[in-house]
């Protein structure tokens, strides 16, 4: 145990953890804070889909920056943007809650746009900006795995978000039924995001091998050392090294196997975000649950995900591939989802342990498909541009899942069965293409 913490992992987990009960922390209660300002199911909608909106647009951009100056100084960036962020969004409680505007549509709902929901979401189009910590997050961890160890580090990572989760929602629910209501949570969040950022600049080593923090040193030194110590950083020239950190979209796009993988990305993304949309509508208008029962629903999901991710995965992931187990994963998620359709408790705490299950062996598993691929030099641009892609497929999920719950509910559902059901068919050609490849290889 005591190796795991001093192990080259920890650092990167424990950044991961941090960030990720931050956002969470915000989760059960932000349906409540779009409502209590005049908002409804169509503004919560907007208001989620315009944090991957922008972070569409900026995860790329730190993504190919965290290739050329390091992964630790855009993780910095990135944490310093989510910090003020969450001091926005805290500003909107001391504003008067003046009506900007109002509107009643068959299309819309009925709500009142707020000068606090105005700025609400001005501090979510900041934190997607600056929001591509999780691309740079899963670069820092290929750089640093093995063909060995990559399944069980990303289950490990995947392992430290799914902690946060449990963590995050449970104390958000306990912490907005106290006097200081949904405030007290957006306080604690700035807190996290604060410490998350001294934890990145002191125990955080930077995985670019060429990336150095000279200490004084002249760069022409440091040029010398790289020469002796890590030839690969400078054999190839400059203009090579600037070629390959340059990645654009379409040059990302002609390496081998990202076309399908990014397909797969822009789904599972899609698809979890009609649930994350849907989820909190459902629970609030039709179960008349409070932010405590979501909050530990949310936190059941991600217990169970901490034990598939952690010791399940590790065993697992030994004996079947990584295209087995997304394949698995998205067969448990597609049997999930049709179940979440039941206004049911036992059977929705059901469709949850699946649900859980499958993204527990699915997600870690398809991180390692995609770490797999390239090399450290463009890995920060194909992980900048995954997200890129998630980040827009969250978009347009979320505004469809928040605008087609106001008029067919629980059937909003069975669209996600169906892209899960999509995933599984096009990993099932992913395993076909490989055991064709080493077939024509062993030939």
């Amino acid at each position: 145990m005591t190796s795991f913490f001093t192990s080259k992992i920890f650092p990167i987990l424990l950044v991961n953890f941090i960030g990720i009960l931050g956002y969470s922390l915000v989760i059960p209660i932000l349906i409540f804070i779009v409502t209590d300002f005049g908002g409804n199911g169509f503004v919560y909608g907007i208001l989620g889909a315009t944090y991957p909106f922008f972070q569409f647009i900026g995860a790329p951009i730190l993504g190919r920056l965290s290739d050329k100056i390091g992964r630790k100084k855009v993780l910095i960036i990135s944490q310093t943007g989510t910090f003020l962020a969450w001091l926005l969004f805290l500003l909107a409680f001391l504003l008067p809650e003046t009506t900007l505007w109002e509107q009643n549509t068959t299309l819309t709902g009925s709500y009142m746009m707020t000068l606090p929901l105005i700025i609400i979401f001005l501090a979510r189009i900041f934190d997607g900006f600056t929001g591509g910590n999780v691309s740079v997050a899963n670069a820092y961890m290929s750089d640093i795995s093995t063909d060995e160890d990559r399944n069980r580090n990303f289950g490990r990572m995947g392992a430290s978000t799914s902690l946060g989760f449990v963590i995050g929602p449970a104390f958000a629910g306990l912490l907005a039924s106290t006097l200081m209501g949904e405030v007290l949570p957006l306080i604690l969040a700035a807190i996290i995001s604060l410490i998350a950022i001294f934890v990145i600049n002191f125990r955080l080593r930077e995985s670019v091998p060429c990336i150095v923090d000279t200490g004084g040193v002249s760069i022409k030194n440091v040029r010398r050392f790289f020469q002796v110590e890590h030839k690969d950083c400078f054999t190839e020239g400059s203009e090579t090294l600037q070629s390959e950190n340059g990645n654009g979209w379409l040059r990302v796009l002609k390496i081998d196997g990202v076309p399908l993988l990014y397909l797969v990305y822009f789904l599972t993304f899609f698809g979890f975000s009609l649930f994350y949309a849907g989820l909190p509508i459902y629970a609030n208008s039709i179960l008349g649950w409070s932010a405590i029962d979501l909050g530990i629903f949310l936190a059941y999901s991600s217990g169970i995900m901490i034990l598939v991710q952690g010791p399940l995965l590790s065993a697992v992931s030994k004996k079947m591939s990584s295209e087995t187990l997304v394949l698995l994963g998205a067969s448990l998620l597609m049997v999930s989802f049709f179940l979440l359709s039941k206004p049911d408790t036992t059977v929705l705490y059901i469709a949850n342990t699946l649900l859980s299950l499958g993204n527990g062996l699915m997600w870690p598993s398809f991180l390692t498909l995609l770490a797999g691929i390239g090399t450290q030099k463009t890995q920060g641009s194909i992980q900048g541009y995954g997200t890129s892609m998630g980040s827009f497929a969250s978009m347009l999920g979320l505004i469809i899942g928040g605008t087609l719950f106001e008029t067919i509910t629980t059937a909003v559902f069975f669209m996600g069965a169906c892209i899960f059901l999509i995933i599984a068919i096009l990993m099932l050609f992913q395993r076909y293409r490989y055991a064709k490849l080493h077939r024509l290889q062993g030939a």
